[in-house]
């Protein structure tokens, strides 16, 4: 399987201090991978390290065999899409404004705004089900809504990597599961997506190739339904629990043994 994406012996720290220790990251072509890990894992620096958005103390991130240091803005905008956790857009600014935002990489001065981009759009702002907002100030959504206007943004973009920082942060369970498929649609149909989910029940779902981090860490890495097991995830969150198979997905599925019979604790009416 080619790897468009990957990075080499990657160290990052925060005001000295080390977050990501040496991590060799293979990000698998045309699937969805996704991140998972407890919180202050390293989840989040990995994906920023990945897109450029932070500067590794030593080690390298490739796209396509090249450092993205050797990379113009533009260029590595033109290929590798990020959404971060909780961006924030100009008080006022309208949707269909923002998502257009999307297209700035591929304008020049010699390229100026075309139907292409006007398709683009229109485009991803169905893709995200977000049409009916396109004359609403961002600042007036909900934050399910914002979430999924800063998604049209991304698609807009139109990258072959595409990375999501936690992309159903404030969305209820339908809008997680509309977010989760059209992520799972874009690698179906050749995009390579990397997403950070903190709900393992989804990420076992959705995670064509999943990543388990702890303490800077990649713990294990590959098919959910190789890895997971009640083994790794006590080691990894400290919690008891038994892996059993999703009846309608054929995915791992955690069934936490805090508070049951099994963990000890008496059943209602006992005693």
């Amino acid at each position: 399987m080619s790897m468009r994406l990957r990075s080499e012996e990657l160290r990052v720290a925060y005001a000295g201090r080390p977050v990501l220790h040496g991590l060799d990251v293979e990000i698998p072509d045309g699937v969805m991978t996704v991140i998972v890990g407890p919180n202050a894992c390293g989840k989040s620096t990995l994906l920023r390290t990945l897109a450029r958005m932070l500067s590794p103390e030593s080690g390298r991130v490739l796209v396509d065999g090249r450092p993205t240091g050797e990379y113009g803005t533009k260029e590595l905008a033109r290929t590798l899409g990020l959404l971060p956790q909780s961006p924030t857009a100009p008080d006022g600014m309208r949707v269909a404004d923002l998502v257009a935002k999307g297209r700035f990489p591929h304008q020049s001065l010699l390229r100026q705004w075309s139907r292409a981009d006007e398709a683009a759009v229109r485009a991803a702002m169905a893709a995200a089900n977000v049409t009916d907002l396109a004359e609403r100030a961002v600042d007036e959504l909900s934050g399910g809504q914002r979430q999924r206007v800063w998604l049209a943004m991304a698609l807009a973009q139109e990258t072959p990597l595409l990375l999501l920082d936690e992309p159903t942060t404030y969305l209820d369970i339908a809008h997680q599961l509309e977010v989760l498929e059209l992520a799972r649609r874009l690698a179906r149909e050749g995009r390579t997506v990397v997403c950070v989910l903190h709900e393992l029940h989804l990420a076992f779902r959705y995670a064509d190739h999943l990543i388990v981090m702890a303490q800077g860490e990649i713990v294990a890495s590959g098919d959910p339904r190789e890895i997971v097991t009640a083994e790794l995830v006590e080691e990894v969150y400290d919690l008891p629990c038994q892996v059993v198979t999703d009846p309608l997905s054929g995915t791992p599925m955690i069934l936490p043994l805090v508070g049951t019979p099994a963990a000890g604790r008496p059943t209602p009416g006992s005693g």
